[in-house]
């Protein structure tokens, strides 16, 4: 009868929606408080779990084969990449995805990161707070063309806000969303969506190789934006900074990290690289939805 919760958004101060799960009579188990959990704190805490509230921390083959109980991982999120699906699979691992959930907070935090580009705020924010008065000349979002790479939930909850501020929308999706075609959005291939976005925003889940890589880099405009509110892995680094030393690309703006907290690199301290810290569902409403859709998952498996 117990549960483990690993989302820092959860593990640090708890959630009301959690106490669906202690009014059945589950004991909450939280192995890292306010952090990622080691592979090592999983391996203490998992075992004797029917049910599991996660992250985005890895879980893998050691951390599922100690898990002996383990009935269901409810993601608080859609990505499950971080999970080893086929070691869950065959030890019959339900696995639940909170889909839509944190949509709203990842693509207002797209759209923020975008504007935050267009207006160098963070880079001007730096120098005053350095005591320097510098100024860096801006661009407006309308009339600019934004490609979307990715169009499920988040992608366009993002499409519809760049409609709204006048853009133009190139969508690129494998499995393209029936009945979706506002004024102003048009399918393409990537190809001529990089050849002609001024802005690339992802929301697709990683790829065997990087999305961004030197020859995508290459058919963008002169001056270009990337915003990467999904995957790390979904972007060359050393392509994207040379691209940014070469003044090709003007920022890349980032959430998302190959490690939480990330390694210092050439790329993240370079002065046209906006950083936040995996906060784009970290918003009050996109924690309570998550959380909401997460515990019915769980409820649904355990207790149908």
């Amino acid at each position: 009868m117990k549960i483990a919760i690993t989302p820092r958004s959860l593990s640090s101060a708890g959630h009301p929606a959690l106490s669906a799960l202690t009014d059945r009579g589950y004991e909450l188990v939280y192995p890292a408080p306010g952090r990622t959990p080691s592979e090592a704190e999983l391996l203490a805490s998992v075992p004797g779990c029917v049910g599991w509230l996660a992250g985005v921390e890895p879980v893998g083959k050691s951390v599922l084969e100690a898990a002996r109980d383990l009935k269901v991982i409810s993601r608080n999120g859609v990505g499950v990449d971080n999970i080893d699906l086929g070691v869950a699979d065959a030890r019959g691992i339900r696995i639940e995805r909170a889909v839509g959930a944190n949509a709203r907070g990842v693509a207002e935090l797209a759209i923020t990161l975008m504007m935050s580009a267009f207006r160098h705020v963070s880079w001007s924010d730096a120098r005053l707070h350095n005591g320097e008065w510098a100024r860096r000349r801006g661009v407006e979002a309308e009339g600019r063309t934004l490609g979307v790479i990715g169009c499920g939930a988040i992608g366009r909850t993002v499409t519809e806000i760049a409609l709204g501020l006048g853009m133009h929308v190139i969508g690129n999706d494998p499995n393209p969303p029936q009945g979706f075609a506002p004024k102003g959005f048009r399918l393409g291939n990537l190809e001529e969506l990089f050849a002609e976005s001024d802005v690339v925003t992802l929301h697709c889940p990683p790829s065997e190789a990087p999305l961004i890589d030197a020859a995508a880099l290459a058919r963008m405009r002169p001056g270009g934006v990337i915003v990467n509110t999904a995957r790390a892995d979904l972007i060359d680094d050393i392509a994207v900074l040379d691209a940014l030393e070469a003044d090709h690309l003007a920022v890349l703006a980032t959430d998302v990290f190959h490690t939480e907290p990330p390694e210092p690199s050439a790329l993240l301290s370079h002065d046209r690289v906006i950083l936040t810290p995996h906060a784009g569902g970290f918003t009050e409403e996109s924690v309570r939805r998550a959380t909401e859709v997460a515990v019915a998952n769980i409820l649904k498996v355990l207790a149908p």
